[in-house]
C-alpha cells in the first residue's frame, strides 16, 4: 500500500521507494531506507503526512508520500 493510505499511529516498514533519484537520495538521507520502520504520526486528505523514522519526524507531500510503498510490521507481542 501507499504510504498515504496506512492508519496513523501504526508502524510499517519501507517495502520501496519509487520516487525520482534526487528526492530518493535526500530520504535515504534521512534515513528512509528499505525495511526502515516508520509510524504514521499523522495524515491530511491531501496525501500529506509527518511520519516518524529513526525518532525524528519528517513532513511529506503526496508525491512523495505515494511513491513510499509499505507494508505492515510484524509485531512480537510480550
Amino acid at each position: 500500500m501507499k504510504l498515504y493510505e496506512g492508519q496513523i499511529d501504526k508502524t510499517y516498514l519501507v517495502s520501496s521507494i519509487m520516487v525520482k533519484d534526487v528526492i530518493g537520495r535526500r530520504l535515504e538521507a534521512l534515513g528512509v531506507n528499505e525495511m526502515t520502520p516508520i509510524t504514521l504520526m499523522n495524515k491530511k486528505g491531501s496525501g500529506t503526512v509527518i511520519i516518524k523514522v529513526r525518532g525524528t519526524r519528517l513532513a511529506l507531500g503526496r508525491k512523495i508520500s505515494e511513491g513510499i510503498e509499505i507494508k505492515e510490521a510484524v509485531s512480537h507481542g510480550r
